[in-house]
């Protein structure tokens, strides 16, 4: 197995350890010790998900093993932690945030598969990156709002729990609109292959009629 690959299922193991982090089973959950613990094994396991990938197309080792682990590594990490955030920060992370944000996951990974059986793909926009930034901003914020509602060093002021709300809700619009832009985007091509196949159609016909 190829370094890429050893990366993107490496953060693959780390989900169960974030969840267990999260867990009454978790043994230092005092002090914020439990919060920072999975604040920054998410950050660790989001930063794989642009390592993997980078020396993929660097060192060119792009494989179909990769290729199928690395969305399917984003999926689980997400889901995971939004259903975990739901029972952990309930005042937060509401049910129905986490459905409308897994719920996109699940439609753009449906139209990507659609996109792949007909021959086209649609490139990640820079909406989709910058949800995936506010994503994990969301998320570590949410974990520390936890114990936190704000953190103040010296004069400066950080209110934990106001960006925590700020970057969910930022997250869930941003999901939406990227959603709606990549389903444009998607229909454009699915369209245009479409006519494509009947020009095709109609050309194989009219050179039938005339061999015949």
């Amino acid at each position: 197995m190829n370094l890429p690959n050893s990366i993107t299922l490496s953060r693959i193991i780390m989900i169960p350890l974030f969840l267990w982090i999260l867990s009454p089973h978790f043994p230092w959950q005092t002090g914020g010790v439990q919060e920072i613990c999975a604040a920054v094994l998410f950050v660790l396991a989001s930063a794989t998900d642009g390592v993997d990938g980078y020396l993929a197309r660097r060192r060119g080792q792009i494989t179909t093993m990769g290729m199928l682990l690395d969305p399917l590594a984003d999926k689980i990490m997400v889901t995971a932690a939004l259903i975990e955030l739901v029972a952990y920060t309930p005042q937060i992370v509401k049910v129905w945030i986490a459905v409308v944000i897994i719920g996109r996951e699940f439609l753009i990974n449906g139209l990507r598969s659609i996109a792949a059986s007909e021959g086209f793909t649609i490139s990640a926009s820079e909406l989709g990156k910058l949800k995936t930034v506010i994503q994990i901003v969301a998320v570590v914020t949410s974990i520390l709002a936890h114990h936190w509602d704000r953190w103040q060093i010296g004069f400066l002021v950080i209110p934990i729990r106001w960006y925590a709300i700020a970057a969910v809700y930022f997250t869930v619009l941003v999901s939406s609109i990227s959603a709606i832009d990549y389903f444009v985007g998607f229909w454009k091509k699915i369209d245009y292959a479409s006519k494509d196949r009947r020009k095709s159609s109609v050309l194989n016909r009219g050179r039938s009629a005339s061999i015949g």
